[in-house]
């Protein structure tokens, strides 16, 4: 099989996980000769959808919580559109997707059904929705051929919970989902008078040094301990802006609002989500991503692709993207304290920060290279059918 003349799906409950994580490996499959085909639910990235395979797109409604009505329109459309294309390879990512095609896929009689972890919501969970989602992890180990998980912690995570046999569970190269564009996460695409101009649209001064969150603005993502942290900072008189990069949702636009001091609140920059991240990481100095969990944590490589070290918290995932003390710093999840003296490490020793950039920028250059992840994706569809 020179071309790989598949017919696949590549399945994800909303648009968002598609367009920022798959669009590389989709592109390369593509090319390999494969048909790709993205089911979804249809929203606002939905175009985006439509841009990257055309017709190739099959919008079907998933919703992220538990609602048993919902999710059994959803699996009895899955069943259908499975039987009717014909798959030579199902694989999903994000909880409801996989859980769904999982069955879907068994009940169809799908050759490969293939799903990738990404991180476990009932971590930070007690009580029977916690009980329920290590279920549907569980049944989505169990139904389908292979799974995979883009850190090397995270397998060793999800064995240890009995989640996954570890014969039936893999990591692509080094970790992470896809890898990262090169070419896209590229300090030399932005000049210096580029940034300056953002700068200033932002209102940052030139000189202050800059924290870049990417994410979305909620409680799990570590975004309460971000900003105390951040004010702390502030009560210091160092000379540093936070600037936002993602979608708000309730319990992070709370936390936010909780900010009274003037001062603090004026060196707080919120842009929203971007399809475009990595136009604000080329004015930032460092990430934050102090998260209470991480499958891995692909901004962080990417951040760290524009020459941005990590300040993260030492979570299974985050251990695997950062590397402590050489691109990054991890600290305890929870502790303010600790991630004030990371993040004023770095804004107050220029040599430390260009070291732990530089060092950064070489680790993603040398093994995260989408294109190499691309081919290893490829060569692992390959020998399902060899």
């Amino acid at each position: 099989m020179s071309n790989l003349e598949l017919k696949i799906a590549r399945v994800s409950t909303v648009p968002f996980f598609i367009v920022t994580q798959l669009s590389s490996p989709v592109k390369a499959l593509k090319e390999a000769g494969a048909a790709v085909t993205i089911i979804s639910s249809d929203d606002e990235l939905g175009g985006e959808l439509r841009n990257l395979v055309g017709d190739g797109f099959i919008p079907l409604k998933m919703v992220r919580e538990i609602d048993p009505v919902q999710d059994l329109r959803s699996l009895l459309s899955l069943v259908k559109v499975f039987r009717s294309q014909k798959f030579d390879i199902v694989h999903s990512t994000t909880p409801k997707a996989g859980l769904l095609c999982a069955i879907a896929g068994r009940l169809a009689g799908v050759k490969v059904r293939l799903h990738t972890y990404t991180g476990q919501p009932w971590v930070t969970m007690t009580g029977l929705k916690k009980s329920i989602l290590k279920f549907c992890d569980r049944t989505i180990g169990y139904l389908n051929t292979r799974c995979y998980t883009d850190s090397f912690s995270q397998q060793q995570f999800l064995v240890s919970e009995h989640i996954v046999k570890a014969d039936r569970l893999s990591v692509l190269g080094e970790g992470s989902f896809a890898g990262v564009d090169l070419t896209r996460f590229d300090p030399k695409r932005f000049s210096e008078s580029e940034n300056a101009s953002l700068k200033r649209q932002l209102g940052i001064e030139p000189q202050s040094k800059v924290i870049v969150f990417v994410g979305r603005i909620t409680k799990d993502k570590g975004v309460n301990e971000l900003i105390r942290s951040f004010e702390l900072l502030i009560a210091e008189k160092n000379d540093v802006f936070l600037l936002l990069v993602g979608p708000y949702e309730p319990d992070g636009l709370a936390i936010i609002e909780s900010v009274s001091c003037p001062d603090v609140l004026s060196r707080i920059k919120v842009v929203g989500f971007s399809s475009t991240p990595e136009m604000y990481m080329s004015v930032g100095d460092m990430l934050c991503l102090p998260s209470y969990r991480e499958g891995f944590g692909t901004v962080v490589i990417e951040a760290a692709a524009m020459g941005l070290p990590t300040v993260g918290t030492s979570i299974y995932g985050l251990t695997d993207a950062v590397v402590d003390g050489q691109t990054g710093i991890l600290v305890p999840v929870g502790d303010t304290s600790a991630l004030a003296d990371a993040i004023r490490m770095l804004v107050t020793n220029e040599e430390i920060l260009c070291k732990m950039s530089s060092a950064a920028r070489d680790r993603a250059v040398n093994s995260f290279d989408s294109k190499r992840y691309s081919e290893l994706l490829i060569a692992e569809y390959r020998a399902f059918f060899n």
